[in-house]
């Protein structure tokens, strides 16, 4: 029905079990079938081509008929036998094949056909393509592209804990016998209650790290470009090469390839040398002339291909670390190279200079969507497209900061500068020409390009044919803020107010409108829940909208509809924004709001409006239902009852009133069914429906603030309570009640989203770790981060305030970084280059040191120069004394974070340096650095950090390594894959394994196809089908998906991201389960590490992660070890879950069975009794689990008597006593896995050996 679209998506569940099984995709499918077939047309085809290459013997190759011809160039360059190929074609009986053709596209391709790989002569580009792909080979174990954040490069440490490769399901390395020589013990610093956080197991050396060395130096020679007379016998360019022999050579590449000539560092002599290889790679020449580079480079290679894939691939966004080893700075040509022809964005594989982005934007928009094959093309093509603008839109953001790009009106001053590179068109976020003035100046120029990021994140998601969005990226960097966005055709050359056939360009005052837009716009309202409404123009005319009046609509030259500056496409957040005459609702006085902001551009997320919707839906069917009731019963008073419930206008009077009646609702659901029945039928128009039901939906609409009386349908007018915009004396009414539904979100944020956070918590359903986390989960329940003092206030005050005391300390420091980070931003923006790293080591020592008076070090007097100085002072961004941060002190800089905390969060924080705060709130300074240095992209040196020592500062500018844009862009999504997914994950909910796995196979497949091989939603996909495998006891499976999981989670998320911790621990178990039992604690320490260092000890997720450490050193037999994280576990436990619940039994029981094996058999009845007593109480005495509890504890009573026995007889009769041997045992494997499955919540669901059989035949089908 569609009087129910809006608020029916989520609903739909309602129905229950039958609309599982629709696979949720968008059209109706006819069911399953349906979605196989679809899916069968992308895979299974697969066939294999022999490829014959020179100087090797030939071999087959499997590809797929979707593949280009390209993808198998790209196969062979990464070969170890074939790596150092580039300038090649394929050919297929004498034809050259097309490198962009499909396979399936080429005529005679099929099973067994033979390719050969055919040397074609360089161009100067093919050339240094091919000498960039050597030094990639050259440096592929080189870390120092990860380090420095570069060409989508970062680390994965797992390598280093399970000594390589996990494979073979463990057979190279069974450690199931040698138990013994196990050494167990961790680090100091891993123990339970070690108070030192080292820094530098952060990254541990990786052995693969110290390179072969395989040539000393590979640069370009200084005789290039070559001469005319050169050029016409074929050179291309010249090379300079010192081999680790010490030869120096130089090399000529020509078009038929690479020699030596007989030039020298001062003598041209283009002549080949004596002897004379020509070879048509570099590396066959290499080869000849240096035995050492010979052996290096194929034993670099071997161990190149042995890496993990997941290892190499690139990541799809970069990915930065806030920590670096010193690293030697190597000479390297194409480096060097890079960085001064600055190859804008010319990527190799693009023809003619720079890419149009626009066009290549919103041509992958435009493909053809209408079948599964077809959106996969399409979503993949728009991924690859955004992350490959993303990356450009980085490049340029940096060099323009940087001062490297030429602004497009030089003339004006520096912050009102914009500029085009690569194009691209880039702004600073400065309140340029007053624009922002009724709105807070700069602060809301500042937040302006986020709110719009937000805008074009959401109306790409919604995705409406015909409707355009800017490609946009946003860029913090060294204290300002970029916006990078692509160009619409033509808009260069025409004046702004010409092009603005939609929206306002002046806030309001002159407002036109236009049918194709209002017509596509229309198609987003339901989705977006925006109201079409009408405002006045400065000519008093009314204008109708769909959208905030500051919404422009221009038509490009390619005849295509933008919508630009959407920045408040989600309604305003009333709590932020005091309005003259208007009161709030109780709730949010009581808080203390509306509270002044910075800036009067505070929306609503769109997760809140989406939560608030949902929220009345549910109180319109339960009013609904109420009222048909009351007119079965017929009670006359019904309908005051009703006017009654509107007029309280909050949402919460109508709950309250509805909840104290709810015991009659939930005994005739059948109520609810009928309203739903109702409100289709009336919704149709069918005129069949009586009047008295009729007013009961209408009733209902108005109680909820719905805008048709006949339907459910909330939506909201973004331009109510704009500075500016005026609306017409017709709309008067509407107005009133769009301003009222806004109080009512406000008030529901604070009354509702707040503390359903907050209870969260407390049940442990979330379980942040750290401050990106702690966001995030405020985020997905529409909780902005402005709320976070409020949030923080809410949990003081919360009963059981102890049971979150992890949840306020991550908000504290959260609260500290982010108000640090303001003023950072600010200090930066003084700083000119020259003084970077001193003036980020002072700021950092003002922070988090605790030597009192810390003194900055402007640069160096003999390279000031006295004479520039008074010319230059302007050309600075910020428009502050260039040395005016040297004077910045460590009490100055605290107080205003506690200025900024009151201000901006409303919070009052109780500390004045950096001592105080970490005493105070039980804070780390060393998740106080991560966490800032994370937030302002700082990247300092990994070595130990003295925060405490009070004669020294904590840090040199020697130990800022670097600085990195922190860049927000859009996620393009793969739709069809998220589908699969979450129809998987609810099948095995439901307990369909079967069907859950196959779901979460084809999704994974389907993930690929769009996102390629690396994706934090791939890395869920890969933890869940890990999990799978496990429960239906394929660990091997389990194992090397759960590989993959991890280092995905390190490549794409980072190194020690709480989801990385979390996989750790995961892998850990298919590790014992493996047996694998040294790599499982390894894994099990580096997570305890990890988690020490971004949160310490404290945590609810500690418990989990200590019993797991604990159940298998029980199981090596470490029982003493065993004990002490046992024991910690059991007390974190009974602190964060009350000593009284099942989780703190379980402790108890997990204790006990220690102490029995040490055959301390009292302290071992003693924690089972506290256990048996918790069962007991909780569960009452016939449960299984009090049983098992009681009969373990008459176990444990008969061996105490037994010892109790044998002690006296030999204290009775001395050495001659007649012993009977106790009998002491290891506990077996199999009871230490069962215990570890409990903890770690996996229950098996028995399934016959033949079903396993089935599965697995499946799952391999799939793979295929």
């Amino acid at each position: 029905g569609v009087g129910l679209m809006n608020g029916s998506g989520p609903h739909e569940s309602l129905k229950g079990e039958k609309d599982a099984r629709q696979n949720g995709h968008e059209e109706a499918d006819p069911g399953e079938d349906g979605n196989d077939q679809e899916v069968i047309v992308i895979q299974d085809t697969g066939f294999t081509v022999k490829i014959c290459a020179p100087g090797i013997e030939p071999f087959s190759l499997q590809v797929s008929p979707q593949e280009m011809v390209q993808e198998i160039h790209q196969v062979l360059m990464d070969r170890e036998d074939t790596c150092h190929r580039t300038c090649f074609s394929l050919q297929l009986d004498g034809n050259v094949l097309d490198n962009f053709a499909e396979l399936k596209t080429i005529e005679g391709l099929q099973e067994g056909s033979l390719l050969k790989v055919v040397e074609e002569p360089y161009t100067v580009r093919e050339a240094r393509i091919h000498v960039r792909h050597i030094r990639d080979l050259l440096k592929s174990l080189d870390p120092s592209d990860a380090f420095n954040g570069v060409d989508c490069n970062s680390l994965s440490f797992l390598s280093v804990f399970t000594e390589g490769d996990l494979g073979d399901s463990g057979k190279r390395k069974k450690k199931g016998t040698e138990m013994e020589q196990i050494d167990c013990t961790p680090p100091e610093h891993i123990l339970p209650g070690s108070k030192e956080r080292p820094l530098c197991a952060l990254q541990p050396q990786n052995r693969d790290w110290k390179p072969l060395q395989c040539l000393k130096v590979l640069t370009m020679s200084g005789w290039n470009p070559p001469p005319g007379n050169r050029k016409m016998h074929g050179d291309l360019m010249y090379l300079y090469v010192i081999t680790v022999e010490d030869r120096h050579v130089s090399i000529t590449a020509s078009t038929r390839g690479f020699y030596l000539n007989q030039s020298t560092a001062y003598n041209f002599n283009p002549k080949p040398a004596n002897p004379s290889f020509l070879s048509h790679s570099l590396v066959e020449l290499l080869n000849q002339i240096s035995p050492t580079f010979k052996k290096n480079f194929s034993a670099l290679q071997k161990k190149r291909v042995q890496r993990h894939p997941f290892e190499r691939i690139a990541t799809p966004f970069q990915v930065y670390s806030w920590t670096a080893p010193q690293a030697e700075h190597a000479m390297d040509c194409v480096r060097a190279e890079d960085a001064y022809t600055s190859r804008l964005g010319y990527e190799e594989h693009i023809p003619g200079q720079t890419r149009d982005w626009n066009e290549e934007l919103q041509t992958t928009r435009e493909l053809p969507r209408k079948n599964l094959p077809e959106r996969l093309l399409r979503e993949g093509a728009i991924f690859k497209v955004h992350s490959d603008f993303t990356a450009a839109a980085t490049r340029g953001a940096m060099a323009v900061i940087d001062g490297n790009v030429m602004a497009i009106n030089p003339s004006e001053e520096t912050k009102m500068q914009m500029f085009i590179w690569n194009n691209i068109f880039f702004s600073l976020g400065f309140d340029v020409r007053d624009h922002y003035k009724d709105f807070g100046g700069d602060v809301a120029a500042y937040v302006a390009p986020t709110n719009d990021l937000n805008g074009v994140r959401t109306y790409n998601a919604v995705d409406v044919e015909g409707l355009y969005t800017l490609g946009t990226v946003v860029v913090d960097y060294r204290g300002y803020r970029v916006t990078a966005q692509s160009i619409i055709p033509g808009i260069l050359e025409r004046e702004q107010e010409q092009s603005v056939i939609y929206g306002s360009i002046d806030f309001g005052k002159t407002v036109v409108s236009h049918p194709k837009y209002l017509e596509l716009l229309e198609k987003t309202s339901r989705p977006l829940k925006i109201q079409k409404h009408k405002v006045l123009n400065d000519k008093n005319e009314e204008v109708e909208l769909c959208s905030s009046v500051e919404c422009k609509g221009i038509i490009g030259n390619d005849g295509r509809h933008y919508i630009l500056d959407l920045l408040r496409t989600f309604p305003p957040d009333l709590n932020f924004l005091p309005v003259e005459g208007e009161e709030m609702p109780e709730e949010c006085k009581k808080m203390g709001f509306p509270k002044q902001h910075r800036h009067k551009l505070c929306c609503l997320r769109q997760e809140l409006v989406d939560a608030f919707v949902e929220h009345r839906y549910l109180l319109f069917m339960k009013l609904a239902a109420l009222q048909l009731m009351q007119q079965k019963a017929n009670k006359p008073e019904s309908s005051g009852a009703l006017e009654n419930g509107a007029s309280a206008e909050n949402g919460t009077a109508d709950s309250e009133k509805s909840e104290s009646e709810d015991g009659k609702i939930d005994d005739n659901v059948t109520g609810l069914d009928q309203v739903k029945e109702l409100a289709e039928t009336i919704a149709s128009d069918d005129g069949t429906v009586d009047p008295k039901s009729r007013e009961v939906i209408r009733n209902a609409c108005k109680a909820v603030g719905s805008i048709s009386d006949t339907s459910f349908d909330i939506r909201f007018n973004p331009d109510i309570f704009s500075p500016g915009v005026r609306f017409p004396e017709s709309s008067k009414e509407e107005v009133q009640d769009q301003k009222q539904l806004l109080k009512d979100a406000a008030a529901f944020l604070l009354s509702c989203q707040i503390p359903g956070l907050v209870k969260d918590c407390l049940d442990h359903t979330v379980l942040p770790m750290d401050g990106a986390t702690l966001a995030e989960a405020m985020h997905q329940r529409g909780i902005n981060m402005r709320y976070l003092g409020k949030v923080i206030n809410f949990i003081a005050k919360t009963p059981g305030r102890a049971q979150l005391d992890h949840i306020f300390k991550i908000g504290i420091g959260e609260l500290i970084t982010r108000s640090a980070k303001h003023i950072f931003k600010t200090y930066l923006q003084g700083v000119e280059l020259s003084g970077l790293s001193a003036a980020i080591s002072h700021f950092l020592n003002c922070f988090l040191s605790s030597f009192p008076n810390p003194i900055a070090h402007l640069p160096a007097d003999e390279l000031v120069s006295k004479k520039k100085n008074k010319k230059r002072k302007n050309r600075n961004l910020g428009n502050a004394d260039n040395t005016a941060w040297a004077s910045m002190t460590p009490q100055e800089l605290w107080k205003n974070i506690c200025s900024e905390a009151k201000n901006y969060f409303d919070f009052s924080l109780e500390c004045e340096n950096a001592d105080q705060a970490a005493e105070v709130y039980n804070l780390q300074k060393i998740t106080l650095l991560r966490e800032i240095s994370l937030k302002t992209g700082v990247q300092i040196l990994l070595k130990e950090y003295n925060f405490d020592n009070r004669h020294k500062p904590t840090f040199t500018e020697e130990d800022i390594l670097n600085i990195f844009p922190v860049v927000k862009h859009v996620n393009p999504k793969a739709s069809d894959a998220f589908h699969f997914f979450q129809s998987g994950q609810a099948k095995v909910q439901q307990g369909f394994l079967k069907e859950g796995c196959e779901l979460i196979n084809e999704a994974l497949n389907l993930f690929n196809n769009v996102y390629g091989a690396m994706h934090v939603e791939i890395c869920a996909c890969l933890r869940l089908l890990a999990r799978l495998n496990y429960i239906m006891g394929d660990y091997s499976e389990a194992l090397s998906n759960q590989q993959k999981a991890v280092l995905m989670s390190e490549r794409v998320l980072g190194i020690e991201h709480p989801n990385t911790i979390q996989e750790y621990m995961h892998l850990a178990l298919y590790c014992f389960a493996n047996s694998q039992l040294s790599t499982a604690l390894n894994l099990l320490y580096r997570a305890r590490y990890l988690m020490l260092l971004v949160f310490g000890e404290d945590h609810p997720e500690m418990a989990l992660l200590d019993n797991n450490i604990g159940l298998v050193l029980h199981g090596v037999m470490e029982y003493d070890l065993s004990l002490r994280f046992l024991e910690n576990a059991l007390a974190i436990s009974s602190k964060y879950h009350g000593s009284k619940s099942l989780k703190v039994a379980l402790s108890h029981h997990l204790v006990a069975r220690v102490y029995e094996s040490k055959a301390e058999f009292r302290s071992a009845l003693q924690h089972e009794k506290e256990g048996y007593t918790i069962y007991k109480n909780q569960l009452g005495e016939h449960h299984e689990k009090t049983k098992e509890s009681s009969e373990y504890l008459k176990y444990l009573t008969q061996q105490a008597v037994a010892l109790q026995r044998t002690m006296n007889e030999i204290y009775k009769n001395g050495s001659n006593a007649n012993i009977v041997p106790l009998k002491f045992t290891a506990p077996s494997m199999a009871s230490v896995l069962e215990q570890l499955n409990i903890i770690n919540g996996i229950l098996f669901i028995p399934l016959s050996q033949k079903d396993l059989e089935n599965l697995k035949a499946e799952v391999q089908r799939r793979q295929q």
